[in-house]
């Protein structure tokens, strides 16, 4: 990977990374996941989504804007 991409997001839900993933992309924030989980048994390692260093900032304000309520 490049340098000055910084991880985000990390979760075992692979559907949660993507809509995260999609959120920021609507919001011009391009974004990638990589998939550390084990092929043979999904339970195992997480789905990391990854940033540029610069859209930090937006990318935290993003996602604290959006998440879900209880």
């Amino acid at each position: 990977m490049e340098k000055n991409w910084v991880k985000i997001f990390t979760s075992t839900n692979y559907y949660q990374s993507e809509i995260v993933k999609q959120m920021l992309i609507e919001n011009h924030i391009t974004s990638v996941l990589i998939n550390k989980q084990d092929s043979a048994h999904r339970n195992f390692g997480n789905i990391e989504v990854y940033i540029h260093e610069e859209d930090f900032s937006q990318a935290i304000e993003i996602m604290i804007l959006n998440q879900p309520t209880s």
